[in-house]
């Protein structure tokens, strides 16, 4: 089975009440429409993990973010491929979230984390993310 390389971006922000919340993007595009994930792609040759999720989230956000600490690497079978999926907490250092390739984007709270459906490889990590917020 094929394995596809994949960084994802769990970027963080504080709503006005100063509740933590996580940015989720909805897909546009492929097999995996309308699923929710954390958003990010594939690594390129001769990229290090946290220079893809840089270059990644500038071209589907125009949005430029710090990458901070790895929270895990998520393998998941998918019926054709096996994903490798390494997450990175990120913050915005500057841009807007401009939706170039999602459908839709939420900032989710930790009691909206499970508002949305979330692709497969996505959901192992919520409960990851919600104990840390």
């Amino acid at each position: 089975m094929k394995t596809v390389r994949v960084v994802a971006a769990i970027i963080k922000a504080k709503n006005t009440d100063g509740a933590p919340m996580i940015f989720a993007t909805q897909r546009g595009y492929g097999e995996f429409k309308d699923g929710w994930e954390f958003p990010g792609g594939k690594i390129e040759e001769g990229e290090t993990p946290r220079e893809a999720l840089v270059r990644e989230i500038r071209e589907e956000l125009e949005t430029e973010i710090a990458v901070g600490e790895l929270i895990d690497t998520v393998e998941y079978d998918y019926p054709t491929f096996h994903l490798s999926m390494d997450c990175f907490w990120a913050e915005v250092v500057s841009g807007d979230l401009v939706l170039r390739e999602h459908e839709a984007a939420r900032w989710l709270t930790g009691d909206q984390l499970d508002s949305v459906e979330w692709l497969p490889a996505d959901i192992t990590l919520v409960d990851k993310v919600r104990a840390a917020l």
